[in-house]
């Protein structure tokens, strides 16, 4: 199965075409799709895992964008997102494969939803970033509006995923809320694009620092999602 994710990472990594990028995703589909079968599950647990899964949705939710007729430097934007989703896929592969069953506490619908509903946010929340970059480059206002769409869509996954999470937790130890650092680090990134959302209500006069708030953003992203778990301690390993 590692041969998939490498070929993935491959052509993404060459992804400056169209073609090319969704011979990309389908390599990573059908990377998570045979580690499902093989587990009985969605591949959620562990390091490598998540990472796969997070580049194939980067993969996954740039699809639309990348052939909206609005989108100007779409070779940029291709590069840019294959780059992304060759990234995590590279970090991935020196991560052991974890065959395990779910534990009891993960063996959930509640659970596989919160955490495929937070990659997909994290995913837009990095296209949001991209499509930032685009407009700071010149690509023109329909970019920035894209960027919005981006953001919003990640803000509802995000908040659905955060409302599932709640639900497991009842579930699995008794209460809706942990006061753990990936949980006030979640918040934290919640509120931050709860703010940057409505800022698109100043008008034209804040765009530019509308599209940099989205790049940081994504690092807010990012650290919410690997820097906590590598640095603080918290209920999610990953």
């Amino acid at each position: 199965m590692k041969p998939l994710l490498i070929t993935s990472a491959l052509l993404f990594a060459a992804s400056v075409r169209r073609p090319v990028f969704v011979a990309a995703l389908a390599c990573s589909l059908a990377y998570l799709a045979s580690r499902g079968v093989a587990l009985g599950r969605l591949p959620l647990i562990g390091p490598q895992d998540t990472l796969a899964f997070f580049s194939g949705s980067v993969g996954l939710m740039a699809l639309p964008f990348i052939y909206d007729r609005r989108l100007s430097g779409v070779r940029w934007f291709c590069w840019g997102c294959g780059g992304l989703a060759a990234l995590f896929a590279v970090l991935a592969l020196p991560f052991p494969t974890l065959n395990m069953p779910l534990p009891p506490v993960l063996d959930t619908y509640w659970f596989e939803l919160h955490v495929a509903l937070a990659f997909f946010a994290y995913a837009l929340f990095g296209i949001a970033a991209l499509l930032g970059g685009l407009f700071l480059r010149g690509a023109g206002r329909p970019v920035l509006d894209l960027q919005y769409r981006a953001a919003l869509v990640g803000y509802s996954f995000f908040s659905l995923s955060m409302v599932c999470g709640g639900i497991w937790g009842y579930y699995a130890w008794g209460t809706y809320w942990l006061w753990t650092a990936k949980e006030l680090w979640t918040s934290i990134l919640w509120m931050f694009y709860s703010l940057y959302l409505h800022l698109r209500l100043k008008g034209p006069a804040w765009e530019r620092g509308f599209a940099w708030l989205g790049i940081a953003g994504f690092a807010i992203t990012l650290f919410t999602y690997l820097g906590v778990s590598m640095l603080m301690r918290s209920s999610h390993s990953f």
